[in-house]
């Protein structure tokens, strides 16, 4: 780390004791990470730094799923790379190393042999005084965007090899965004602050994520336009076959699947990430059945899930990257702000239904409450009488759409 070469825990201005530092040792993981150029930006899960001279890795890792990003650096740390990131499962005492590939410029892995090796030098302490503590001041704020994060839903939806990044969804950019938020998102990911350096976006040679398949618009012969209009406008049906056909009926894993799609955007600058929340999140809100009467729990985490989602996503008084005098960040630009986000028309609606409910789940309705109130004051939305006809944008997918069967077309 920058800062005190034989100290590199400053780096997160821990002070503990070396009892509760011994018990943090044995109880946490290691990730250790060797050859890593100085002046790397390296982050894991809510804290991300520069990295200085002596750095080997994270040492007093909590038990559980974690997320490591990184972003290389020319020589003198004034340009970077796209970022890649990664997910890891950390146990106690566990010990997961990545070494430097200098061609390559990212983190590899190392055969079982060398892995196994250098995990005994780290339990022998041989790279105690190169590992920085983990960042523990963040990791409420990781523990409430990560809690529905488990290795089963990482190890189904993480691409082969694990690695996360933009630079390998270059065939996304042309074909997927339909809004301009979402072409203002494009053009932000492409020239943002983490690809500074000029480094071409290359056409994958291997696909991204695993996401799970969900249509925008429902589509399904034998009923009348009437029927299919009335299932496109409430998307009960279609979350109820999604959860019985790709989640076995566990509630929990959808909603492990919106987190690590968040994750994987936000931290690791992932566009298809991005399109997966958005498509998540819009499905849900789209649900006006579901909240009321069929799926009431269901929707109170969901609400939770985005509540501290926008919550961490937004929050203006996060530290700078330690050690980056560049002020890397990463948070959402200010441009989420704007009224034409497509969120903000899901949440009116929302609101609406909930809100005006006759009979409603009292911890819902607290939730619900509460994301709007949030909404309100931090981002300054206004949820005021606005028809559902001019919150749209005309080239938004999510928006109402009005079907007309096949029969009714044939008389």
């Amino acid at each position: 780390m920058e800062g005190e070469p034989d100290k590199p825990s400053s780096m997160f201005n821990l002070k503990m004791d070396p009892e509760t530092a011994g018990k943090l040792v044995k109880r946490g993981g290691t990730l250790l990470l060797l050859d890593v150029p100085q002046f790397t930006l390296m982050g894991i899960d809510a804290q991300m730094f520069s990295v200085g001279p002596n750095f080997k890795g994270i040492k007093m890792i909590p038990p559980g799923p974690h997320f490591v990003y990184y972003s290389s650096s020319d020589k003198d740390g004034s340009e970077f790379s796209p970022v890649i990131g990664f997910f890891i499962v950390s146990g106690p005492s566990e010990v997961i190393v990545r070494k430097w590939h200098q061609q390559e410029e990212r983190l590899v892995k190392l055969s079982e042999d060398e892995e196994n090796r250098y995990g005994e030098a780290v339990k022998n302490l041989e790279f105690d005084h190169q590992l920085g503590p983990y960042p523990l001041e963040h990791y409420g704020e990781w523990k409430r965007l990560s809690n529905y994060l488990s290795k089963e839903i990482i190890k189904r939806i993480e691409p082969i090899g694990g690695d996360i990044s933009i630079a390998c969804e270059a065939e996304l950019f042309e074909s997927c965004p339909k809004t301009t938020m979402e072409k203002r998102l494009v053009e932000q990911l492409k020239h943002s602050k983490f690809s500074t350096r000029s480094k071409p976006i290359e056409k994958p040679n291997k696909r991204g994520s695993y996401y799970t398949i969900i249509p925008n618009i429902v589509k399904q012969k034998g009923i009348s336009g009437e029927e299919l209009t009335s299932m496109n406008l409430d998307k009960t049906q279609l979350l109820e076959t999604i959860l019985t056909k790709n989640f076995g009926g566990e509630e929990d894993l959808i909603l492990g699947e919106l987190q690590f799609a968040f994750i994987a955007f936000l931290m690791g600058q992932s566009l298809q990430a991005f399109l997966q929340w958005k498509t998540l999140v819009s499905l849900l809100f789209s649900c006006t059945v579901a909240p009321l009467r069929t799926r009431s729990q269901l929707f109170t985490k969901f609400i939770k899930v985005i509540y501290y989602q926008i919550k961490f996503g937004f929050h203006k008084e996060h530290e700078k990257p330690i050690g980056s005098e560049k002020g890397r960040s990463v948070f959402l630009e200010e441009s989420w702000l704007s009224d034409d986000i497509f969120l903000r028309h899901l949440c009116k609606e929302y609101f609406s239904l909930v809100l005006e409910a006759t009979v409603v789940d009292g911890d819902l309705l607290s939730w619900t409450r509460k994301l709007k109130e949030q909404l309100e004051t931090t981002l300054g939305w206004n949820f005021g009488n606005t028809t559902a006809g001019d919150i749209y944008e005309e080239d938004d997918e999510f928006a109402p759409v009005v079907e007309i069967a096949e029969d009714m077309m044939e008389e």
